[in-house]
């Protein structure tokens, strides 16, 4: 990993996590206090102030896009978290509140699979949609003319890994706005507001918060007018996180750290070990020398993620793979701290292999887990 991009002074990122968007103490409250529950607050005379209305504002929100923003964008003041009920709802708010018929998106062909939920939903608004894949940095093919560009990198769930700093000097130069969709990376593994793009968009359900147990998403970007477009959708659309689940989500922060370092570190060494087995093809994981998305991803990434991709001989064999599996939870979603897997053609969404295997890496002993998977392909070899 290149530490040109862990960026220079300010605390570790385990420091940075733990204290991420904490107040300012005062004795006897709690270092991060409860969820505010509220759909209105004490508002006597004229509507000044922070909190009016539930809708708009929370005191829970408000902490937890702090440290969002914290960990996106350290050190720096000039940019605005805005958190959603799930990552869909942040992905559609850039979306839509940037875009208005006539407008050129361009998007991965190759990306998560409601992405073309949203295409369909772009164009009958009359927004033309153009599509490429994420290697090799195709989309810099279909730029001209567009108003935003949509980068997912690392893609979901193929793994490939485009260059970040390259689209967006490309796409800025054509007047277009640059979203970067940084769920598989977070915010450990790359910040792509320091690569250059206005929004960094993610689904804070996954490896942000960890844990399987909450639905999440926000919005970070360093463009005032167009947040405040933004921050206008999501008060249209209603779509706000409960502030049990924010709480859910800051209070998991602490240990973002931990578990990346473990989770990743058990990824490569679960990518190496499939290596070695002759009926494992497509293995896709980015942290892999051979990989073809390596290069790019030592440049920009300070992490590889979580996920390793690949592909079985057949869908039977999938499945029983992932039947046979004691250790891991046949599920879709990742980033758990329990380790999940799914062939992802059940689907039908994803242009992949019957047989193709996206597994998450939890926190489990590595040894226990890459044990349990190399038995499950031995009980299933016959």
């Amino acid at each position: 990993m290149n530490d040109a991009t862990r960026g220079t002074g300010g605390p570790g990122d385990g420091t940075r996590a733990v204290r991420a968007g904490l107040p300012e103490p005062v004795k006897h409250e709690p270092t991060l206090p409860g969820p505010v529950f509220a759909a209105h607050f004490h508002l006597p005379g004229d509507p000044t102030g922070p909190y009016t209305y539930g809708r708009d504002e929370n005191p829970t929100w408000t902490l937890l896009e702090r440290a969002v923003g914290e960990l996106e964008a350290p050190g720096r003041d000039d940019v605005e978290t805005l958190v959603f009920a799930s990552g869909m709802a942040a992905i559609s708010a850039v979306l839509f509140s940037q875009l208005r018929a006539g407008d050129a998106v361009v998007l991965p062909d190759d990306g998560y699979q409601a992405l073309p939920l949203a295409r369909a939903q772009l164009e009958a608004y009359g927004i033309e949609v153009r599509t490429a894949p994420t290697g090799g940095d195709a989309q810099l093919e279909v730029l001209d003319g567009a108003k935003l560009l949509w980068i997912e990198t690392p893609s979901n769930p193929g793994l490939d890994v485009c260059d970040v700093r390259r689209l967006a000097d490309a796409a800025h130069a054509r007047g277009a706005l640059v979203a970067v969709d940084n769920t598989l990376a977070t915010p450990l593994g790359q910040r792509p507001l320091e690569l250059g793009a206005d929004f960094a968009v993610a689904s804070g359900t996954k490896q942000l918060t960890g844990h399987g147990d909450v639905l999440l998403g926000y919005v970070t970007g360093r463009d005032a007018e167009a947040m405040a477009a933004v921050r206008r959708w999501r008060k249209i659309t209603g779509a706000i996180p409960g502030p049990m689940e924010a709480w859910l989500a800051h209070r998991s922060i602490a240990t973002l750290q931990l578990r990346v370092e473990r989770q990743n570190a058990t990824a490569m060494r679960l990518a190496e070990a499939l290596r070695e087995r002759t009926e494992v093809t497509g293995l896709r994981y980015p942290g892999l020398p051979d990989d073809p998305s390596h290069k790019i991803a030592s440049q920009q990434m300070r992490h590889y993620g979580c996920v390793v991709s690949f592909t079985l001989p057949s869908r039977e064999r999938a499945d029983s793979f992932l039947e046979a599996l004691r250790l891991v939870d046949d599920a879709t979603s990742f980033g758990g701290v329990r380790s999940t897997a799914e062939r992802r053609g059940r689907w039908g969404g994803d242009a992949v292999p019957e047989g193709f295997v996206r597994f998450s890496v939890g926190a489990e002993a590595p040894e226990d887990l890459i044990a349990d998977v190399l038995r499950a392909l031995d009980v299933t070899a016959g």
